[in-house]
């Protein structure tokens, strides 16, 4: 029996390219695919979770949204991964820095995820787990980075359960050298582990918890552009 579509998923077998790029918002994902993708068309839309597969310089390439937060990109990550043939996904999400070095606007590359979440149980291990991403995907976007002339910061982020916490570990984690906070990647890299598949998470900071500074909720969807030409030349 066919494990496709799924409950969270019309496309069908051979509708998403084998690099899926995996923004958070549907949105973000709907401008990668009008402004980068040529003869883009719409392979899913269930709950709003817009993907799309099209043509960049002459390969196919997918894009697709997560939702907020990692039991989303769990599930979505998950059947990618496991029931499309799907080979690598780079997440090109929104992070709040964690250290002064770091920028609004600036781009980070997760090296490994910490996380306050549980989902990393269900595999069997008890102690704690920081899983890393893809070598060959982080050193591409490393190395295209430079030459494209874009800064990029490589090392480790946090991987946050809540968004509005009565507690906060901020403090601990600026002085381990967490780079910034978002809410996917922990499960992202612990899903292509399991699959053994590859992924990324580029970073493009939204807000600073240390200087206060922030953009709008327009200007993280359509100008973080620098994060997504990265993914799509290494995807």
């Amino acid at each position: 029996m066919s494990l496709t579509p799924t409950p969270h998923n019309s496309a069908k077998p051979g509708d998403f390219a084998k690099t899926v790029l995996m923004p958070g918002d549907p949105l973000r994902a709907k401008f990668v695919a009008e402004t980068y993708l040529k003869n883009a068309r719409l392979v899913n839309n269930v709950r709003g979770v817009q993907g799309y597969t099209g043509e960049y310089n002459g390969k196919q390439v997918s894009v697709m949204a997560s939702g907020m937060g990692i039991p989303s990109i769990g599930i979505y990550s998950y059947e990618l991964f496991n029931f499309y043939d799907v080979d690598n996904i780079i997440r090109i999400g929104s992070a709040g820095a964690m250290q002064e070095s770091l920028k609004v606007r600036s781009v980070v590359g997760a090296m490994s995820a910490y996380t306050n979440s549980s989902f990393g149980n269900q595999f069997g291990f008890h102690g704690n787990l920081a899983p890393c991403a893809s070598w060959k995907l982080l050193s591409a976007a490393a190395q295209k980075a430079e030459a494209m002339g874009i800064p990029m910061a490589v090392g480790p982020v946090f991987s946050s359960d809540t968004f509005y916490g009565e507690t906060s570990d901020s403090a601990i984690l600026q002085q381990l050298g967490v780079l910034c906070v978002e809410m996917e990647t922990y499960a992202l890299y612990l899903n292509a582990a399991k699959a053994g598949k590859n992924a990324l998470t580029l970073l493009t900071i939204s807000d600073h918890l240390v200087t206060g500074e922030n953009l709008d909720a327009e200007q993280r969807q359509n100008t973080f552009t620098q994060m997504m030409e990265i993914a799509l030349e290494i995807a």
